[in-house]
C-alpha cells in the first residue's frame, strides 16, 4: 500500500477573539473601573454621553497598549507557558497586523478624546500609551529588576484621566490616585511573578524574583504594601474624602499589609497555590476594587 501523503494543518485564522485577546481585557476591565471611580469622584459631572465617551478612549487606549506589547513580545511571548496561546505566538496572527491594530486604536482613542473632552486629557492619554509601549516594555522590561516598580505608573493613568477628563485640570485628589495604584503595583505584580519566576527566568526576563530571590520579593513586597497603605489613607487625612472613603481605606489597608508580611515571613522555596503569596495576590485585585468603590461612594453619599 502507498504511503499517505504526510498533511500539515494550517494556523487557524485570527478572528475577533483574537484581536479581543491583543487588548489584555482582564487588565482592561481594572483600568476602566479605575477611570470611571476617578471621573464620578470629580467635582463636576459632564454629560452622559461625554462620560461614556471619555471612559471608552481610556478603554481603547489600554488596548492599544496591550496589542502594541503584544506586538513587541510576541518573540518572547513564546517563550513562556502562560502567554504562549497568545494570537501572536500561537501562529493566528501576523505582527504586522497586530502593530497596525495597536498604532490605530491608540490614535483613534487620542483624537477622539480630544475632540469630546478636552486636550489635556488626550494627552494624558497618550502618554500613558506611549510610557507602556516605549518606557516599560520597550526599555525597562528586559533591562531592570525595577522594571514594573517604574512601568507601574502607566496603569496609574485611568483615573487621572478620566478625572482631568471631566475637570480639565489636575488637583491632589487625582494624584494621590495615580499615587496608591503606582505604589499597589509592585506588590500585586511581585505576588504573582513568584509563582511564574520560571517563565520570566526561561525567557530572560529581570524580573525581582529572577534577579534577587525570594527573600528580597517578599521583603520588598512587605515595603510597598506599607508605603502604599499610607498614600491610600492619606485622601482622608488631608481633608479631601470623607468617613465612608477614609474607614474603608483604613481597614482594606490593615488586611492588605497583614497579609504582606506573612508573605515577607514566608520562607518556602516554592510558593504555595494555598500560600500567603497567592492569597496576597487575589486579595490585591479585590482591594483596588473595594478602595475605589469607597471613593465614589463617599462622593456621592456624603453631602
Amino acid at each position: 500500500m502507498p504511503a499517505m501523503p504526510m498533511t500539515r494543518t494550517a494556523a487557524l485564522p485570527a478572528d475577533w477573539r483574537d484581536l479581543l485577546a491583543l487588548t489584555k481585557p482582564r487588565v482592561m476591565s481594572l483600568v476602566v473601573f479605575t477611570a470611571l471611580c476617578g471621573l464620578l469622584a470629580a467635582p463636576v459631572m459632564p454629560p452622559a454621553v461625554i462620560g461614556f465617551t471619555a471612559i471608552l478612549c481610556i478603554a481603547l487606549g489600554a488596548g492599544a497598549a496591550g496589542a502594541l506589547n503584544q506586538w513587541y513580545e510576541a518573540d518572547l511571548d513564546s517563550k513562556m507557558r502562560r502567554t504562549a496561546n497568545r494570537p501572536l505566538p500561537a501562529g493566528r496572527m501576523d505582527r504586522q497586523s497586530a502593530l497596525h491594530f495597536g498604532v490605530g486604536l491608540a490614535v483613534f482613542s487620542v483624537l477622539l478624546m480630544e475632540l469630546a473632552t478636552n486636550r489635556l486629557a488626550a494627552l494624558l492619554l497618550a502618554v500613558s500609551i506611549l510610557f507602556y509601549v516605549i518606557v516599560y516594555t520597550m526599555w525597562l522590561k528586559p533591562r531592570t529588576a525595577q522594571n514594573i516598580v517604574i512601568g507601574g505608573g502607566a496603569g496609574a493613568f485611568p483615573p487621572l484621566i478620566g478625572w482631568v477628563a471631566v475637570t480639565g485640570s489636575v488637583s491632589l485628589l487625582p494624584v494621590l490616585l495615580f499615587a496608591i495604584i503606582f505604589l499597589w503595583t509592585p506588590p500585586h505584580f511581585w505576588a504573582l511573578s513568584l509563582f511564574v519566576r520560571s517563565d520570566y527566568a526561561a525567557a530572560n526576563v529581570p524580573m525581582l524574583p529572577v534577579v534577587a530571590g525570594l527573600p528580597a520579593t517578599r521583603r520588598q513586597i512587605a515595603i510597598y504594601s506599607v508605603v502604599m497603605a499610607i498614600a491610600a489613607v492619606a485622601p482622608w487625612a488631608l481633608g479631601l474624602t470623607g468617613w465612608i472613603y477614609g474607614i474603608s481605606a483604613a481597614a482594606l489597608s490593615v488586611v492588605f499589609v497583614a497579609m504582606a508580611f506573612a508573605v515577607a515571613r514566608n520562607t518556602a522555596t516554592e510558593p504555595s497555590q494555598m500560600g500567603p503569596e497567592r492569597r496576597l495576590f487575589g486579595f490585591s485585585v479585590f482591594y483596588l476594587f473595594a478602595l475605589f468603590l469607597a471613593l465614589v461612594a463617599d462622593r456621592w453619599l456624603l453631602p
